[in-house]
This record gives C-alpha cells, sequence and structure tokens, in this order.
C-alpha cells in the first residue's frame, strides 16, 4: 500500500525560533544544541539534526481527537527548520536505523493494530498496517522513548 510522510508545519514553531530564554521558559520549551549526528530527530525536516544545530524541545499534541488516544509527547525541531518534509512511499532516513513502534488507528481515532518494527523494517510494517481497510493513518514512534515521530498515510 503506498504511503506519504509529511514533516510537522513548521509555521507553529517559528515565532519560537531565536526566542530569547524567558519567553521560551514560559512556553516550557528548551533550547538545546545537538552534541552528536545521531539523537536529535527534526519532527520537521524528519531528518536527525547534525552536531551543532540548534534545537527546541517542546510537548506536541499529536493525536488531537478527543478519544482515549489522545497524546502528546516531546519533540525536538531544529531553528533553522523552514519546510516540511514529504517523503512518498518510502521512509525518512531517520527511521531506517531505529527501533519503531508502529500504531494503526481508524478514521473514527481507535487504534486498530500495532506492531514493532525492527531496523530496516520501517517500511514493510507501514505496508502491512495500511493494507487493513481499516487503517487510515499510522503513527510513527520510537521505541525507546516513544516520542512521536511522524504520522504516516494512504498516498
Amino acid at each position: 500500500m503506498p504511503y506519504i510522510m509529511t514533516g510537522l508545519d513548521p509555521a507553529p514553531f517559528i515565532p519560537l525560533f531565536g526566542a530569547d530564554e524567558s519567553a521560551l521558559d514560559a512556553r516550557r520549551v528548551q533550547r538545546m544544541i545537538a552534541d552528536s549526528n545521531i539523537g536529535f530527530p527534526c519532527r520537521v525536516t524528519l531528518a536527525d539534526a547534525p552536531k551543532g544545530s540548534r534545537l527546541l524541545l517542546l510537548n506536541h499534541l499529536s493525536r488531537t481527537d478527543d478519544g482515549p488516544y489522545r497524546a502528546s509527547h516531546a519533540i525536538f525541531v531544529r531553528e533553522d527548520a523552514r519546510e516540511a518534509a514529504v517523503y512518498e512511499a518510502q521512509v525518512p532516513p531517520l527511521m531506517k536505523a531505529r527501533v519503531l513502534s508502529l500504531l494503526g488507528f481508524g478514521g473514527d481515532g481507535m487504534m486498530v493494530d500495532a506492531l514493532l518494527a525492527q531496523p530496516g523494517e520501517a517500511d514493510a510494517g507501514l505496508r502491512k498496517l495500511l493494507d487493513n481497510p481499516t487503517i487510515q493513518e499510522v503513527d510513527v514512534h520510537t521505541a525507546t522513548r516513544g516520542c512521536f515521530l511522524a504520522r504516516a498515510r494512504r498516498a
């Protein structure tokens, strides 16, 4: 089943880019500097931020419906992210080397199925879940920390 994965729209984050620490503190946002090339996945670019990049660490509501699966978690956004990445029928490189939790949701916001994808298995896992006609979208999370990475929808 072909799918599309899009990074988050950067517009809500742009007012935070370059903000002073007191403004970030008021919104419970932390500025961080990536200290390695892996481990700081930007949810707009869907790429690991390179070492030395400035990022914002903030809470993001990833499931907005009012049902039992409403969810939020910490995410990273690079301060230079200006355009959402788009991947069609392929996973972003940042997902290829991570163990992932794939959560398949129906149109009513209820979870239909889920699976763990080992490194290199994300594409096959997404296709398997989306082959189920009751699954409308798949939320991709890191398996170790549980952070939301992106959402896949049928193309």
